[in-house]
C-alpha cells in the first residue's frame, strides 16, 4: 500500500504536467481527457470538459504524482488543490481506511467500481484533508 500525491488544476493541467515533466527530465506523459473516457448517455459530457485532463501521471524522483483538471462546476481553491491517494491491492485495507476516515468527514464518492478500477472512492476527512482510495490494478497486471 502507498500514499501518493494528487494535484488538481483549473483547466491548465496539460501545461502543468508538461512543465513538471521538463523540470524533472521526464518524457511527455500520456494524458487521458474526460472526452476519452467511456460516456454515460444519461449524463452527457459538457463540451467544455471534453479536452480537460481527467488523469495524468509522472514519476518525480521515484514518487508517483498524479494530475487532473477539475470538472467544470466543481469547486477549486488554489492552495487546496492537493489530495492524498491511498493505493493498494488490498481491498479490505482500502475499505477499512475509507470507513475510518469518513467518520466526521464528507464523502464525495462512495467506494465503488469505476471504468479504471474495481474499487475507487473519495472523501474529505474531519481535518479537511482530501483522500482518494484506489485499488491498484496496474501493479496487479505487472505495470509500473
Amino acid at each position: 500500500m502507498s500514499v501518493e500525491v494528487y494535484l488538481n488544476f483549473q483547466g491548465n493541467c496539460r501545461e502543468a504536467v508538461a512543465y513538471y515533466a521538463e523540470v524533472f527530465g521526464n518524457q511527455e506523459p500520456y494524458l487521458m481527457t474526460f472526452g476519452e473516457t467511456p460516456q454515460d448517455p444519461s449524463y452527457p459530457l459538457p463540451e467544455e470538459a471534453k479536452n480537460l485532463v481527467m488523469h495524468a501521471r509522472l514519476n518525480i524522483l521515484g514518487s508517483r504524482v498524479m494530475f487532473s483538471d477539475v470538472f467544470p462546476g466543481m469547486p477549486f481553491t488554489p492552495g487546496n488543490n492537493i489530495s492524498l491517494s491511498l493505493i493498494s491491492r488490498d481491498m479490505d485495507a482500502l475499505k477499512d481506511a475509507f470507513h475510518k476516515l469518513k467518520d466526521g468527514g464528507h464523502v464525495q464518492m462512495e467506494l465503488q467500481e469505476t471504468f479504471w478500477s474495481p474499487l475507487y472512492g473519495s472523501l474529505t476527512d474531519k481535518f479537511g484533508i482530501g483522500w482518494q482510495f484506489n485499488y491498484d490494478v496496474e501493479q496487479e497486471q505487472g505495470q509500473a
